[in-house]
């Protein structure tokens, strides 16, 4: 599986992080509207065995392309930095394989949000608008072609740039928010 550190935090408004992510020379490469659909993938008495560390499917679906992505990562819920274990595949017709692994999973919830993706270096800097959740910052360096060492490196100067040291941390997946607040 490819790997990444990761850390998400909310925000009061993203506003105030501009300046900043223009002080760190990080490159604007899009602004796209995301649904993601969680399925379900164990009963919950599996899920009690596993909460630090909740293996989890989504199919994301970006509205301005009409593509897909069928993603499967596993994160442990912490809120400081973490590492993610992910795996990707490009889905070509994701309103079919919805239907499929709706009909054979079950979803778990739906997570709606704007996404601005910033990068630095291997850094994907996420500003979120997040429907029903609010503002949120997340980064995601990933481990490609550095040592571990310049991977975190850099992940902490991405973190102190943006000033993310006084930044409420978030420790769970946006869909764990969601169906926290049904």
């Amino acid at each position: 599986m490819a790997t990444n550190l990761e850390f998400k935090a909310r925000c009061q408004s993203l506003e105030g992080l501009y300046p900043r992510l223009v002080a760190l020379n990080a490159k604007h490469r899009e602004t796209v509207h995301q649904i993601d659909t969680y399925f379900f993938l164990m009963t919950d008495e599996d899920a009690s065995t596993q909460k630090d560390c909740k293996p989890r499917l989504k199919l994301r679906e970006i509205d301005e392309t009409g593509e897909g992505w069928l993603i499967y990562y596993e994160r442990p819920n912490q809120n400081e930095s973490r590492y993610s274990q992910y795996h990707l595949s490009k889905i070509n017709d994701p309103s079919t394989l919805k239907t499929l692994l709706t009909a054979a999973l079950g979803i778990e919830t739906i997570v709606k949000k704007q996404r601005e993706l910033w990068m630095f270096k291997n850094t994907r800097i996420h500003l979120d608008t997040v429907a029903d959740l609010g503002e949120y910052i997340e980064l995601e360096t990933v481990f490609q072609g550095q040592t571990e060492a310049e991977a975190i490196d850099e992940h902490q100067h991405v973190k102190d740039t943006l000033h993310l040291d006084t930044a409420d941390p978030v420790a769970v997946s946006y869909s764990d928010l969601i169906m926290q607040k049904t």
